[in-house]
């Protein structure tokens, strides 16, 4: 491991400034270090410069104010993921996230890691990690799990990287039309259906913002109808299987839906929306069983399993239908 400096900064306009700093041919930021000590550990990044900006806070971690007549909440970018699991704010206002991201990690890493490490951590694909494959990501002229163990891999999209998205926190907030707000930046904020790119538009890197972007908080609009739930191999600390993210509006409380928002989790190189499912749902009764497995019957539409992954084809419509069943207020199980 290289040396490099360290400096805890009290503001992003700091951080910015030393972003800039001449001196530093690669300087990085870190809030929670969960990621990047293990790419330090793993010499998979040789910063010469740590940023420490997880005392840098505008307020408290998780808030509800109204704009323009509108409830908005908000998360400051160095909230844990423990603060926003156990906010009652979210619990009430958008439990999908609390939810998502209380069943991310293991409690001591959700009491570290931050919301805007999590948007941006690296991917967890295996090849990747270790440093005896020189894979796609890494500069290298092949993606191994093509052809190698890619059980955890992704179904949907064409490569040639075949990573699934790592974070828990972004299909939530997808589906409450999660805003990034950035400083040391052109512009004001990206939304987060379009921070992240699949692989074909870059290889070394995950999300679009530009050199120097900072997150300072994330905006979501309220869906206190919402629904989380998650596949894994165990429950104990374990990366998911598959995920999905929904939520749903009905007339006077009703389980027969208006409109839904679904996107789908460990499935994809990025968050994963499911249009054609939002428009099945439309109409459909959450305690009609057969309607609500008709509606998802399209989830698993342009699915592309490698050789050892096709078991998410039959766990994908599970798992939306039982985030659809929680949006509504039901039991997960029919």
């Amino acid at each position: 491991m290289n040396e490099f400096s360290f400096a805890t900064v009290r503001s992003y306009e700091q951080a910015a400034t030393l972003l800039k700093d001449k001196r530093f041919s690669l300087p990085m930021l870190k809030g929670g270090g969960m990621d990047i000590v293990d790419h330090l550990k793993e010499g998979l990044a040789e910063p010469d410069l740590l940023i420490n900006v997880k005392r840098v806070r505008d307020g408290e971690p998780i808030t509800l104010s109204t704009k323009a007549g509108k409830p908005v909440l908000r998360i400051e970018a160095s909230a844990t993921m423990a603060e926003i699991a156990s906010s009652p704010i979210m619990l009430e206002h958008a439990p999908v996230v609390a939810n998502a991201v209380g069943k991310a990690a293991t409690p001591q890493v959700r009491n570290a890691a931050t919301a805007a490490g999590n948007l941006l951590q690296r991917p967890r694909c295996w090849y990747y990690r270790q440093s005896e494959f020189d894979c796609l990501k890494k500069g290298g002229s092949r993606c191994f799990a093509a052809e190698g163990e890619n059980k955890y891999h992704a179904i949907f999209g064409d490569g040639p990287c075949h990573i699934v998205h790592p974070s828990n926190l972004a299909p939530a907030l997808h589906v409450c039309d999660g805003v990034v707000h950035l400083a040391n930046s052109t512009r004001e904020s990206i939304r987060v259906s379009e921070l992240y790119h699949m692989p074909d538009r870059g290889i070394r890197d995950e999300h679009n913002l530009q050199p120097g972007e900072i997150i300072t908080h994330i905006t979501l609009t309220p869906r206190p109808r919402s629904g989380f739930y998650v596949v894994k191999e165990k429950q104990s600390f374990d990366w998911p299987l598959v995920f999905a993210c929904v939520a749903i509006e009905s007339e006077n409380g009703s389980t027969k839906f208006s409109s839904a928002r679904v996107c789908a989790g460990a499935v994809a190189p990025t968050p994963w929306p499911m249009p054609e499912v939002e428009k099945a749902l439309i109409g459909v009764d959450a305690k009609d069983d057969a309607a609500l497995a008709k509606a998802l019957a399209s989830s698993t539409r342009g699915a592309k399993p490698m050789t050892q992954n096709a078991y998410k084809l039959d766990l994908l419509p599970v798992v939306l239908a039982r985030a659809t069943r929680l949006a509504a207020g039901l039991s997960a199980l029919a």
